[in-house]
């Protein structure tokens, strides 16, 4: 059946809320089976739009995962903050330090703490580095995986 934007874009997100989905065919296939009528192309400007970014688990899978709004704050301006700003990024132990344009540290971690990936812990930043707490080594790994995927590879080193 045929729906509004809106109500599609919902079920989108209860979706990725309620199961661990990794890839857009398996969102298209999870809707269909629903009985909403969607194509791929239409789910991937709603993963756009709504800010959703894959993340790497622990465990090394990936998944998505739905960005919380800050306020006003749309989740595609914070990951532009974060995307434009930060070089690279490395896993120590249970931190991930992560190295920044001069004088964007601060922006990129409240980015990052506005984006609430489940496995930060906190965040401290200088002018151009940002130390971010992690639960395990495990957790580190994949936050700096996750990290180099929502830059893009734009500007990592």
């Amino acid at each position: 059946m045929k729906m509004a934007k809106n109500e599609r874009q919902e079920n989108i997100l209860r979706l990725i809320r309620e199961m661990d989905i990794s890839t857009q065919e398996e969102l298209v296939s999870e809707l269909l089976s629903r009985g909403l009528a969607v194509t791929q192309a239409t789910v991937s400007r709603d993963i756009k739009d709504l800010g959703i970014i894959k993340v790497t688990l622990p465990s090394g899978g990936t998944k998505y995962s739905v960005l919380d709004r800050t306020g006003d704050i749309a989740p595609g301006r914070l990951l532009s903050v974060f995307s434009q700003s930060v070089i690279r990024s490395e896993p120590a132990m249970h931190l991930v330090v992560i190295r920044t344009l001069p004088g964007m540290a601060q922006a990129a971690a409240s980015a990052l703490d506005s984006i609430r990936l489940q496995d930060v812990i906190g965040t401290i930043a200088g002018d151009d580095t940002v130390f971010v707490a992690t639960p395990s080594p495990e957790c580190a790994t994949a936050l700096c995986q996750t990290i180099k995927d929502m830059n893009f590879g734009s500007q990592q080193e």
